[in-house]
């Protein structure tokens, strides 16, 4: 039995958003939570929560250092659900990364990132990139000592990028230094900038996946029937935002978003740590010279991520989690590997003779860098 036109019509309208990010119908096939577990919608719907509760949240800020605290305290204290707000936004950030990140994994486990998806991929790339961003930038708004330090160790770590990282730090703090400026321009990029270019970029994203013809699955799954998109695939991804939403409010009601004593640019508290998405490049510095630590080995691990769609394989059968049951023993052996490799690298670190007394003349950028460097990337291969 068919619809009336009018009431056909009147659906079309009140579902044109929905019709618009996914086509009329989809294959049953792609509707098995465990293909994608929601992680692209659900990257979705934090971008939305993170836009409104900073939205709201701007309207009581003010980006100075003399104001900047104050607004947060007089934020949590005197604005009804003030604390609430801030502790949503706070939670869904870092959920935000974390997301967008377990996205990209489950991109690469279902090989998802091979062309047609290889600008899909790389578009992927450049929002995770931008997501840490946008983190960052919002670290240093309230003014705390945890977050003036924490962004004066990361802007450092810009300062062994060669040729390039010292003007670009500089011109990120507007200065030597944390302060006004660098506040200023926190600000801006944060409440701005980059959520702009993530909204454009995402949507470009959008089109591209539904250009690459929507979630991709394995070869025996492509001639499964088609359904309509609402109610089928719409009740789904309903049900997975209403979850993600009671997650981040339980979170929120629970723990609330850190808040040490005000910045004080004269006491730098032991250890000063980066914010915690960096704090791994902080950890190689131990461990290898400055100039591989922070810039040619997330360089390397960055160009191989844009170059993995174009490494030729033979293998076509995408849209399996890890490909087969022995993609998946594969897995479980590479992560363990990886742990124990880990683990004697930097046992080897700390008990082995310091490499720069052992060959005094030979330069440090090849006894710390580019020897233990070759040695992880053989290990690795």
């Amino acid at each position: 039995m068919t619809e009336h036109p009018a009431t056909e019509k009147k659906e079309k309208s009140r579902f044109g958003l929905i019709l618009h990010l996914h086509p009329r119908k989809v294959r049953e096939s792609t509707l098995r939570f465990t293909l994608t577990f929601g992680l692209g919608g659900m990257a979705a719907l934090l971008l939305v929560i993170q836009v409104v509760t900073g939205l709201l949240l701007k309207f009581h800020y003010e980006p100075s250092p003399e104001n900047a605290y104050n607004s947060i305290l007089n934020m949590q204290e005197s604005l009804l659900f003030g604390k609430m707000l801030r502790n949503i936004h706070h939670w869904s950030a870092i959920a935000f990364v974390w997301i967008a990140f377990l996205h990209m994994l489950r991109v690469v486990f279902t090989g998802a990132y091979r062309p047609p998806r290889d600008v899909t991929w790389v578009t992927g790339l450049v929002l995770l990139i931008l997501v840490v961003l946008s983190n960052f930038t919002g670290y240093l708004l309230p003014w705390d000592q945890l977050s003036y330090w924490a962004v004066t160790v990361g802007t450092s770590l810009l300062s062994y990028v060669p040729l390039a990282g010292e003007p670009i730090r500089k011109a990120l703090l507007g200065g030597a230094e944390v302060g006004q400026p660098a506040l200023t321009n926190f600000f801006n990029l944060h409440t701005g900038v980059i959520p702009l270019m993530i909204i454009a970029l995402m949507a470009w994203h959008f089109w591209r996946i539904r250009r690459s013809g929507g979630v991709i699955v394995a070869q025996e799954d492509k001639e499964s029937p088609m359904v309509s998109t609402r109610p089928h695939l719409v009740n789904r991804e309903f049900v997975v935002a209403i979850t993600l939403l009671a997650v981040i409010f339980m979170i929120s009601s629970l723990l609330d978003a850190p808040l040490r004593e005000r910045a004080n640019p004269a006491f730098s508290p032991n250890p000063a740590k980066a914010p915690w998405y960096f704090m791994g490049l902080q950890e190689l510095l131990i461990h290898f010279h400055p100039l591989f630590a922070v810039f040619i080995i997330p360089v390397t691990v960055l160009a191989a991520a844009i170059g993995m769609p174009y490494v030729k394989s033979n293998d076509n059968n995408q849209g399996v989690w890890f490909l087969s049951r022995k993609g998946i023993s594969s897995a479980k052996l590479t992560a363990v590997a990886g742990i124990i490799m880990t683990m004697i690298f930097i046992a080897l670190s700390e008990l082995l003779p310091d490499p720069e007394a052992l060959l005094p003349k030979v330069p440090a950028v090849i006894t710390t860098g580019l020897i233990p460097f070759l040695l992880a990337v053989v290990t690795m291969w």
